[in-house]
């Protein structure tokens, strides 16, 4: 008797679409609700000083819990970032494109957040940028809330200063 040889399987696509509901908790509530505000806002600790946005309810350095909220700017500070040449399955934002780890004015703690309206090549680690929000009228309760950051007509942030910004 003579038996057929049968290819392996060695993979197969099985997509899933999950619902599911998520709770934010107090500190990242606050801040969701100001964003459909059109504020910044962080939270400052009351032993460090630290500005954390998106706030985490508590210093990472210290330990405490912060409540004490800060209105911010729209301005940042470019600290580093990177030139997307994949493509990301349903991301409507089609490559190449820069993502950048941004710090706030008056903030301790850094973000990601696109920069738009210059050319990639043109993206620098200290570069200032500015908050484009998007029409009142569209904002939710999300960061999408800000559409995208761009550059300011204002000298970069030394390199060495940007070490300085004390990251906790």
């Amino acid at each position: 008797m003579m038996s057929e040889e049968k290819e392996m399987i060695t993979g197969m696509e099985a997509p899933m679409y999950l619902t599911y509901n998520f709770t934010a908790g107090g500190a990242t509530t606050r801040f969701l609700a100001e964003l459909r505000n059109g504020k910044l806002v962080g939270q400052e600790c009351p032993k460090c000083q630290h500005v954390y946005i998106p706030p985490r309810g508590s210093c990472a350095a210290c330990g405490v819990p912060t409540v004490r909220e800060v209105e911010l700017t729209n301005k940042a500070t470019v600290q580093s970032f990177t030139i997307v040449y994949i493509p990301i399955p349903n991301n409507p934002i089609k490559p190449p494109y820069v993502i950048a780890n941004l710090m706030a004015d008056g903030a301790h703690q850094s973000f990601l957040h696109l920069i738009s309206d210059v050319d990639n090549a043109d993206v620098r680690i200290g570069m200032r940028v500015e908050a484009i929000w998007k029409a009142e009228e569209e904002w939710t309760h999300a960061m999408e809330n800000i559409q995208y950051f761009r550059p300011l007509d204002e000298p970069d942030m030394p390199i060495d200063e940007i070490g300085r910004l004390k990251n906790a």
